[in-house]
């Protein structure tokens, strides 16, 4: 079991920052990390934190198969690394869901990742995307909705 205390320390700490009330901004981040294994989550929090990624993106159906609800512009999340450890925090600038298939280069830049080619892009996310409609029991399509979302970097913690 992963330990939360250096997401809530974060979190705390921001808080104090922008110098809201704790009991104000109780539950109003989600915690997770980039990608689904050690490797691509640690690197892509890197990503983050040296201002390369600035954007994310992520299937539909998740969110419905999960039952979560969706991100939304004004969205915290504590990004961590794969350990859990907290690196920074991010607030959802801005979405956009639109089809696999009508992502456009600009998006792929903003994610960072790879040489930041629409290809690159594709690639990447063709597989990770058909892994998790594996998880569902579904086949990826590239008419899939993809919830293309865009961020800023708004607390770094001090010690790192």
């Amino acid at each position: 079991m992963e330990d939360m205390s250096s997401v809530q320390a974060m979190w705390s700490d921001f808080v104090k920052s922008i110098g809201k009330p704790p009991e104000e901004m109780n539950d109003k981040y989600t915690s997770w990390y980039f990608g689904a294994d050690q490797e691509t989550a640690n690197e892509l929090a890197e990503l983050v934190l040296c201002g390369t990624k600035k954007a994310t993106a992520s299937l539909h159906e998740v969110y419905e198969y999960e039952n979560e609800p969706l991100p939304k512009v004004g969205d915290y999340s504590i990004i961590t690394d794969w350990g859990g450890e907290a690196k920074c925090i991010i607030k959802t600038t801005a979405i956009n869901i639109r089809p696999f298939k009508e992502v456009p280069a600009s998006f792929a830049l903003r994610e960072g990742e790879g040489d930041k080619s629409l290809e690159y892009w594709k690639k990447v996310h063709r597989h990770f995307f058909s892994e998790e409609c594996k998880d569902m029991s579904k086949t990826f399509d590239e008419d899939m909705l993809v919830i293309c979302e865009e961020f800023k970097v708004v607390y770094i913690s001090e010690v790192e």
